[in-house]
C-alpha cells in the first residue's frame, strides 16, 4: 500500500527578502514539523506561500513555494493552493496555524473531499462578533492539533469547531538536540554551579524573570553552591533584572547574565547544566523546554498545560505554580536533592517527544482524519 501523502501549508508568506533556501534554514519549525511527520514513513509535501514560485527537496520533501502575489481574496488563494493539491494528489492536508483558518475553508471549498487538519501555534480565538463567521470555516476542518488538551478550551467553549472535528494532543515539534558530555560542555563554556541552572528566553513579563530570581534566592539558602546562568533574547526587564540582583546578596555573584547567544550555543549550555528553569505563563509548546529535556537536562518549570505534556506530569521534572516565588524555591531543592541522570531524562525524550515518537502520533491522526472523511463520503 501506498504511504499517506500528507501536504503541510504555511499560509503566512515567506519573507520577501529572503531567497528561499534562507527560508529553509531560518524558519527551523517548518523543516522540523515536516521531517518529524515523514519520520514516521508519511510522505510529506510542504507548500509555502511566497513571492515566486520555486521548488526545492530536502531529505526526501518537497517544499513548493507558491506565488500569492496579486491574490488578496482568500477564495483566490485556495484556487491556488488546491491546484497544487490536486496536482500532487495529496491525501491530507496538515494547515498550521488556526488564525489561517479563512484560507483552509477556501481550499476545502473547491477540495471538499480532502481532509484538513489544523495545528495551532500560539492561536487565539477570534473576537466575539467575528465567531459567526469563523465557526462556518471551521467547520470544514476535520480535526486540530493542540500540544495540549486544555489549550483547545478557549475554542471549545466558544463553540467554535464543528461538532465531528477531532482533537489531538501532538507536541508543536521536536528538537534535534542531543545529549552530550556534562564535563566537556562546561569546560567549553565555563558554566559552573551545584546546581548548575540554566534560564533560556526573553526577560519579558510573560516569562516571568523577576518571580524566577525570587525562588533562586530562596533556594539558595538551602542550596549554597547554586549558581543561575541566563541567556535571553529580548530584555525589556533588563533593568529590573539587574536591580533585582543587585540588592540580594543571595544572588549578587550567583546569576550570571549571559545576553544573547547562538541557538546552536544554546545546545552546548543545556548540556552543561543540572536543571532548566522556566517562569513562563504561558506557551503553545515550549520549545526550550523540549531543547532542554533533548539535552537530558532536568527541567524545573511552571505548571502550564504544554509544560505539563512534555515532562511527562512530572516524572523527569517539576512543576511550579506561575508566580510563586516559593513553590519555585521548594522545587528546586527538591529537584536538585533527586537528581535525575541526563541518560534518564533523555530516555523520556526520546519515548515520548523525538522526531520518531511525535511523527508516530502524527501518522495516526492523519489516518484518522482520512478514514473519518473516507466514511463520511460514503
Amino acid at each position: 500500500m501506498a504511504a499517506l501523502h500528507v501536504a503541510q501549508i504555511n499560509f503566512l508568506p515567506a519573507p520577501a527578502g529572503l531567497a528561499h533556501d534562507q527560508v529553509l534554514e531560518q524558519w527551523h519549525s517548518l523543516v522540523d514539523i515536516a521531517e518529524v511527520a515523514a519520520s514516521s514513513g508519511t510522505r510529506v509535501s510542504v507548500i509555502q506561500a511566497a513571492a515566486r514560485e520555486d521548488l526545492i527537496t530536502r531529505n526526501g520533501i518537497d517544499y513548493h513555494f507558491i506565488d500569492i502575489r496579486g491574490l488578496e481574496v482568500a477564495k483566490n488563494r485556495g484556487r491556488r493552493f488546491a491546484s497544487l493539491l490536486a496536482d500532487i494528489k495529496a491525501d491530507v492536508v496538515h494547515a498550521h496555524g488556526l488564525g489561517f483558518i479563512e484560507d483552509a475553508f477556501a481550499v476545502s471549498q473547491c477540495l471538499p473531499q480532502l481532509p484538513i487538519l489544523a495545528q495551532d501555534h500560539a492561536d487565539r480565538p477570534p473576537r466575539w462578533w467575528r465567531r459567526p463567521q469563523w465557526r462556518r470555516w471551521y467547520a470544514a476542518i476535520s480535526g486540530v492539533a493542540f500540544t495540549a488538551p486544555e489549550l483547545a478550551r478557549p475554542f471549545t467553549h466558544a463553540g467554535l469547531f464543528g461538532p465531528h472535528a477531532r482533537l489531538f494532543a501532538i507536541p508543536e515539534s521536536s528538537s534535534r538536540f542531543t545529549a552530550g558530555s556534562r564535563a566537556d560542555a562546561r569546560a567549553e563554556t565555563g558554566l559552573h554551579g551545584d546546581p548548575c541552572v540554566l534560564w533560556v528566553g526573553h526577560l519579558s513579563p510573560g516569562k516571568e524573570p523577576l518571580t524566577v530570581l525570587d525562588g533562586v534566592a530562596r533556594a539558595a539558602l538551602h542550596l549554597p553552591g547554586m549558581q543561575l546562568w541566563c541567556a535571553f533574547g529580548s530584555a525589556p526587564l533588563l533593568d529590573e533584572v539587574r536591580a533585582r540582583i543587585a540588592r540580594d546578596p543571595q544572588l549578587a555573584g550567583r546569576v550570571h547574565l549571559l545576553g544573547k547567544v547562538t541557538h546552536a550555543h544554546v545546545e552546548t549550555l543545556m548540556r552543561a547544566a543540572d536543571l532548566f528553569v522556566s517562569g513562563s505563563l504561558a506557551e503553545s509548546c515550549g520549545y526550550v523546554v523540549l531543547e532542554a529535556l533533548a539535552c537530558g537536562v532536568t527541567p524545573v518549570v511552571t505548571d502550564i498545560p504544554s509544560f505539563r505534556a512534555l515532562v511527562g506530569d512530572s516524572r523527569v521534572g517539576r512543576l511550579w505554580p506561575c508566580g510563586d516565588a516559593e513553590r519555585l524555591a521548594e522545587a528546586l531543592v527538591d529537584a536538585a536533592a533527586s537528581r535525575l541522570s541526563s541518560t534518564q531524562v533523555r530516555a523520556h525524550f526520546d519515548a515520548k517527544l523525538s522526531f520518531a515518537a511525535v511523527g508516530r502520533q502524527w501518522a495516526d491522526a492523519y489516518a484518522q482524519v482520512r478514514d473519518d472523511r473516507r466514511r463520511k463520503a460514503s
